[in-house]
């Protein structure tokens, strides 16, 4: 099925990338309380985001993760759409155990959360790349926990306040300043799990290594 063992490496990374990336998404309407401060529920699959797309670029190119970032952004989309379809379809009244309201509170996005969510994601994705490989030109094969942890500064400062800001605060959702606090709260939790999955990218870049390696 695979011609080389590069093929279904890409393959594996993508599917999770994918997946985690379209979940991400579908639960970000939900807004979680940790102490004082209010996040999104969809930061929760991000840091397998994080570190799918760094695999991904590590071994796979700048080409490799825009395209496959454009590929997910058209499936979040292609998701929503089919979301809308499914709450516009009755339900079988008396037999269906999730009546049309409930599967309507926890799928009905609106309009801002889509857009805020796929403009977000595409921003993001097309900027931590680019800072990714800046980069890994200036430092080679080395310090890969500085073009990792770089890349994520950068990009999710910009995620983090364009779907907060569109989905949210721009329909009145949400006040200004529970929008900057919100914003900046999963901006740092997203920063402190780059640190910390630092290890695991060192960890899937040495079993990729040896993989690929072996006849």
């Amino acid at each position: 099925m695979f011609k080389t063992k590069k093929e279904l490496v890409f393959v594996i990374l993508a599917g999770i990338f994918i997946t985690n990336a379209v979940v991400a998404e579908l639960i970000g309407g939900k807004l979680i309380q940790i102490g004082p401060f209010v996040m999104s529920m969809g930061i929760i699959p991000w840091p397998i985001v994080f570190l799918s797309t760094d695999l991904i670029n590590e071994y796979f190119g700048e080409k490799g993760v825009k395209k496959l970032s454009i590929i997910t952004a058209f499936l979040i989309a292609y998701s929503f759409l089919i979301l809308l379809i499914a709450i516009n379809i009755p339900a079988a009244k008396g037999i269906s155990p999730v009546s049309d309201l409930q599967f309507l509170a926890v799928f009905g996005q609106s309009m801002w959360i889509i857009v805020g969510s796929i403009i977000a994601f595409l921003t993001s994705q097309l900027i931590d790349v680019s800072i990714f490989h800046f980069f890994k030109n200036k430092t080679g094969n080395r310090k890969m926990w500085l073009r990792s942890t770089g890349s994520t500064v950068i990009s999710q400062l910009f995620d983090s306040f364009i779907v907060l800001g569109i989905a949210f605060y721009l329909p009145g959702k949400i006040s200004f300043t529970t929008f900057i606090t919100s914003a900046l709260t999963g901006y740092v939790f997203k920063l402190v799990l780059a640190v910390v999955l630092t290890p695991l990218i060192y960890l899937g870049h040495d079993l990729i290594k040896k993989y690929l390696a072996k006849n």
